[in-house]
């Protein structure tokens, strides 16, 4: 078979199956083209889009005005490393530090790294300006988070199927309970080490869990009384996704650490990214830090155009007035439908939780009905199907897809 001949969607399911690693349980459908709010799989059917590539293509598909500054800038100048200094770095830097209101970014690629990357500055601060004993500092996470899957991410998961046989791990972090002032406030008093707070605004992968009203302000506010980083993690719900540019946002919270990516990029582009004021950034030094692919030309180019989609076509307020239809319509609907316990989420990241056990199989299979009825989603935690289409979407699409679901799960038969 020659690289370029055109598969059917088996054969490309059987290529991958053969030849790549099994880390993943893909829906089974093969993709070959997107544009806006609709992809295509390689025997030209059509689908709404209703995860955003894990809320990466908030902008959608291929939007032209992202994949054109990609273009320009490939066709110019791809990579230097950080041995030298490029053109397109700092105004990236610029615009991003003024478009979120802090000092300075440290450029990255993946949401893993921005994570790791955030956990080595706010040790390092630890120690060098709050004044813990060096090795001594703890950072307090949050239990069924997911930051990534790095050796040290995984340190300070409880998901078994990301840790299981993948140790020793990294020590330094205390686990509570997420959306839990009580427990955040006894690790605080208890601990002259603790370095850091982090958390995700809404727990994304753990099934879209929106905490209590208040809770990070109140977190933060405790962070600020111990003297303690309060680390942001927007990988997925920043960017306009919840109705807001950051989640923080909803509750004017202002983190100390910022880590950004997924659409930071709009899809196009591996582009991450941490934020901080001088206070902190500044404990970072030739050295300590750095990636060959961070802060390269065309990240930096892809990156300032993602953000300007952002702000011109006003995706957080497009987000935010969809969420509410789609939360309401959905909610009414589950009154209705045994097979629907609950709907929740912010803006246009929302879930449904299927009325089943997170060990069956109710809610894959939904999502291969969905599927057949031209539209796709993904499950996650068993019995929670999360719903994140891309943010350029319409009232009259979202519309069009909510009949979808509610056609889907009405006519499902376990």
């Amino acid at each position: 078979m020659a690289v370029l001949d055109q598969l059917t969607s088996q054969q490309a399911i059987d290529l991958e199956n053969k030849y790549g690693a099994h880390n993943y349980h893909p829906l089974p459908v093969v993709l070959s083209k997107g544009e806006g709010v609709y992809v295509w799989d390689v025997e030209g059917k059509k689908y709404y889009d209703f995860l955003s590539a894990y809320s990466a293509v908030n902008q959608g598909h291929c939007h032209p005005k992202i994949v054109g500054a990609m273009v320009n800038q490939a066709q110019t100048l791809t990579l230097t490393s950080r041995a030298f200094y490029n053109d397109m770095l700092g105004k990236y830097e610029k615009y991003a530090t003024e478009y979120f209101g802090f000092d300075k970014l440290l450029p990255m690629n993946t949401g893993a790294e921005a994570v790791e990357t955030a956990l080595k500055i706010c040790r390092k601060w630890a120690y060098e300006v709050k004044g813990i004993d060096e090795n001594q500092a703890q950072i307090i996470v949050c239990k069924n988070n997911f930051h990534g899957r790095t050796t040290t991410i995984i340190s300070f998961s409880n998901d078994p199927v990301a840790r299981k046989n993948f140790g020793p791990f990294t020590e330094g972090f205390i686990k509570i309970e997420y959306d839990n002032l009580q427990a955040l406030e006894e690790a605080l008093e208890n601990n002259d080490n603790i370095a850091g707070f982090m958390a995700e605004p809404i727990q994304g992968e753990a099934g879209v869990y929106v905490p209590s009203e208040g809770y990070l302000a109140a977190a933060k506010a405790l962070c600020e009384k111990h003297n303690v980083l309060f680390i942001a993690d927007e990988v997925q719900t920043g960017i306009a996704r919840t109705g807001k540019l950051l989640a923080v946002n909803h509750e004017d919270v202002q983190p100390d650490i910022l880590i950004l990516g997924k659409a930071l990029s709009g899809g196009a582009y591996p582009v991450s990214a941490v934020l901080a004021n001088d206070d902190i950034m500044n404990v970072i030094r030739p050295g300590n830090h750095g990636s060959t692919f961070g802060g390269n030309p065309v990240a930096a180019a892809v990156a300032i155009a993602a953000l300007e989609v952002v702000k011109e076509e006003k995706l957080a307020e497009n987000a935010e007035r969809l969420g509410k239809i789609f939360r309401e319509e959905l909610s009414e609907f589950a009154k209705e439908n045994e097979l629907v316990t609950l709907v929740r989420g912010k803006g246009l990241l929302n879930a449904v939780v299927i009325n089943d056990s997170e060990e069956s199989e109710t809610a894959w299979n939904i999502c291969l009905k969905l599927r057949d009825n031209g539209l796709l989603a993904k499950p996650t935690h068993g019995n929670i199907i999360r719903f994140a289409p891309p943010l350029v979407m319409n009232e009259e699409q979202l519309r069009d897809c909510i009949a979808i679901i509610k056609k889907t799960i009405t006519e499902f038969k376990k």
